[in-house]
């Protein structure tokens, strides 16, 4: 109702055509300020091209470029040839050392197995050995004619066929027939059941000098088996044997499956031990040791066995043969330099290890020795398969597990010895000294390898230092550059900075261009020109703003939202359930008459701001006033449950404010007011002068019920009348016809007073 001048069917218009237009309403434009002349002037200034520069460098940026350019220039030479010759002299130092430690582990690996062949020799022409070769064969040759019970030889059948083909398929991974390597001779039999299937665990077995029985084995056990266990135990071999002419091995330290075996035509006859043994029987030279190289062994449960085998004779004749398994853990104790790498020169990642003809491990890894979970991801990601890796950590060594594919070792093998750079068996570039091993009998070769990043570790110290002192230089001099530098340009870039802070979109930017007259005048000019755009942009804002709060004042903020962007051609929202409230202040046409048109619209003005402000507090949407009429709606812009209540309380409300105003100006001034609830559509309506209004079928029933009665009152329908709570009473008015058939119309009753102060439900 501002400005109302028109009759009933009037209503307050925003009018707007695209971006940019004017805005009017009731026909009066609301634009001049935002086009006046000065704003206008701005814009041509800001969009004026301007003509591009030649890009081209100061006299600051050439002195620097100079400066910098010889000091960097120098030290970058000085530095490259620095580190080229460092490197190459500190690699040379590094391979040098690893050199020496290579010759050092090889010259003990080869002494270590000079021992065991001596030890070996020694022990194959004492008489203990030869006395007890005879007494374990004659032994062993009774034997042959004493057969087992049936229980007892059930037991060894069932140890072979449930005990140990379960071990042996646990350890290897492959399915095993514990028949095929059962004991077939008496003697064998009768030795696996009484030194063999009692014991869980070898270290019990050699222990134990002799079984509860009177054989000639035994007591030939009882009289040379602790010197054997002694000789076992004290060399840190994996096991000794006795084997005689015929191939049968007679005797075992430790116990194991292959006690009483025939290495000729027994399941082990195609092991490295038999072939051992067929080579020093067939070389029948007393004194020679025949080595046999790693390879896996059934009776030790798939794991790697070596073994240095050689005759035993007596009186000019060869009786048999003493095998000893290569010791595996001294082995390792030589290459490992007993743990003590960091003070044998191979710092954190150095390590000896040896390799076989073909190309596996003979010695353990340093890495897993250290940490298994580390080898085990590092070995898999560099290739090794799985299945190997996971052995090796459950063994706890590399042998024969480890493959390594090397050039280091290739050439090795091949007798070249020599240093190079290459990445090893677990994917670390690394420094590698190799050679071939002066070992009668086995085909190794010795690795000696350090991390190249260890072992350039006083390469990046030196690198680091020539870095930093270079840096340091450089920095020196660009300081220097910049310093001097300031002094003339320090005013410049004030002004450049503010520049770039009004392009950014700050107001009001003040420089202070330093005692240089020119300067001084370029930064006052500036700064005139920074106040001038100020006042400007805030005129454009203030207008903006004045634009903003037109257009919310005439249309719901989710429309002009809509609306602003320009971009819809038509713009309007269906709402299925709406209460419309339809107004009518009675009698104030009658009184308008007795006032002039300025006086009837300030009174007419005052009563709308109270209409407005009580539709704030109860959560209703103003949509369109006439000079006596007030068209508002509730839960249109803002989906409420309970928006038929808030309209009747609304309602009530302003039956009270009129009947207060009517006090207190002497005048009888009273409300008409229709609702009703239902589907409704609110849209702008026109292009060149848009209107917001609201229409549907709750719309026209709600100005039907009030024009219908010409007495004063709050009329509802009745689908009002089902929403509104027992606080509210009304009674039966009437009906009307509709479209859809008869509804009945509702009085509410004596309005409720509701405090100016109430705050706005939520």
């Amino acid at each position: 109702m501002p400005g109302a001048t028109g009759d009933a069917r009037a209503s307050v218009r925003y009018t707007g055509r695209a971006k940019g237009e004017s805005v009017s309403v009731s026909g009066v434009s609301s634009e001049p300020a935002a086009r006046a002349a000065p704003v206008d002037q701005a814009a041509q200034w800001v969009g004026t091209p301007r003509a591009r520069r030649r890009a081209g460098l100061s006299i600051y940026s050439i002195l620097l470029i100079m400066l910098l350019s010889v000091s960097v220039l120098s030290s970058i030479v000085v530095g490259v040839i620095g580190y080229v010759n460092g490197t190459q002299a500190l690699r040379g130092i590094a391979y040098e050392r690893l050199v020496e430690i290579r010759e050092n582990r090889a010259r003990e690996v080869t002494q270590l197995f000079d021992g065991i062949e001596s030890a070996v020799r020694l022990a194959a022409l004492g008489e203990t050995s030869k006395q007890a070769l005879r007494a374990f064969t004659d032994g062993y040759a009774q034997l042959q004619g004493v057969p087992l019970d049936g229980s007892a030889a059930t037991a060894v059948d069932g140890y072979y066929r449930d005990v140990f083909a379960a071990q042996l398929a646990e350890a290897t991974g492959e399915t095993v027939d514990g028949t095929s390597f059962a004991p077939h001779t008496a003697a064998q039999r009768y030795l696996q059941y009484y030194y063999v299937t009692p014991y869980d665990d070898w270290a019990d077995a050699i222990r134990n000098d002799g079984a509860d029985d009177a054989s000639a084995w035994t007591q030939a056990h009882r009289a040379y088996h602790p010197y054997f266990r002694a000789m076992t135990q004290l060399q840190d071999f994996e096991d000794v044997l006795l084997i005689d002419t015929e191939g049968d091995v007679v005797y075992t330290a430790y116990k194991g499956v292959d006690l009483g075996t025939n290495l000729f035509d027994g399941p082990y006859r195609l092991s490295n031990l038999a072939d051992a043994y067929r080579e020093a029987m067939a070389r029948n030279i007393v004194g020679n040791v025949v080595l046999a190289d790693f390879a896996g062994y059934n009776p030790s449960l798939g794991n790697p066995a070596g073994w240095a085998v050689t005759p035993i004779a007596e009186g000019g004749e060869v009786i048999g043969a003493l095998a000893v398994e290569l010791p595996i853990d001294r082995i390792n104790e030589v290459m490992t330099v007993g743990g003590e790498f960091a003070v044998n020169g191979l710092g954190a990642t150095g390590e000896t290890y040896l390799v076989g003809q073909d190309g596996l491990m003979r010695s353990i890894s340093r890495t897993l020795q250290d940490d298994p979970d580390a080898y085990a991801k590092a070995a898999v990601a560099a290739g090794l398969a799985p299945e190997a890796a996971r052995l090796s950590v459950e063994n706890g060594d590399t042998l024969l597990h480890q493959s390594i594919g090397a050039d280091a070792v290739t050439r090795a093998l091949a007798g070249d010895t020599g240093t190079l750079l290459e990445t090893d068996y677990l994917g670390r570039e690394s420094l590698s000294a190799y050679a071939p091993l002066d070992i009668d009998g086995l085909d190794w070769v010795i690795v000696a390898q350090q991390t190249e990043a260890e072992a350039m570790v006083p390469v990046e110290d030196f690198t680091r230092n020539l870095i930093l002192s270079t840096a340091g230089m450089i920095i020196f001099v660009c300081l220097l550059s910049l310093v001097l530098a300031q002094v003339f340009v320090r005013p410049l870039r004030r002004l450049k900075t503010a520049a770039q802070r009004i392009a950014k979109g700050d107001e009001g930017v003040q420089v202070d261009a330093g005692s240089s007259d020119e300067l001084a005048d370029v930064a006052d000019a500036f700064n005139d020109m920074s106040r001038s755009l100020q006042v400007k942009s805030q005129l454009i804002a203030d207008q903006e703003r004045a634009n903003e709060e037109l257009i919310l004042s005439f249309m719901p903020e989710g429309m002009a939202s809509r609306y602003k962007p320009g971009d819809e051609a038509s713009i309007t929202q269906d709402s299925d359930d709406v209460t419309v409230v339809f107004a009518d202040i009675v009698g104030f046409e009658a009184w308008a008459l007795s006032l002039s048109s300025d006086e009837a619209i300030a009174r007419l003005n005052d009563l709308v701001r109270s209409f407005d402000e009580a539709a704030e507090r109860h959560g209703v949407e103003r949509v369109r006033t006439t000079r006596q009429s007030y068209l508002a709606s509730c839960g249109l812009a803002t989906p409420r449950v309970d928006n038929a209540r808030r309209a009747v309380e609304f309602a009530r409300e302003l039956d009270t404010i009129l009947e207060r105003y009517s006090a207190q100006q002497g005048v009888e001034l009273s409300l008409r007011a229709g609702l009703d609830s239902g589907k409704v559509t609110s849209g702008l309506i026109g292009r060149a002068r848009v209107v917001y209004d609201m229409w549907g079928d709750a719309v026209n029933l709600a100005f039907r019920v009030q024009g219908d009665s010409d007495e004063p009152g709050i009329y509802i329908t009745q689908r009002v009348a089902d929403r509104l709570p027992d606080s509210i009473p009304v009674r039966p008015a009437g009906d009307i016809e509709t479209q859809s058939g008869g509804q009945r119309v509702w009085k509410v009753e004596t309005p409720a007073v509701v405090p100016v102060n109430t705050a706005p439900e939520t």
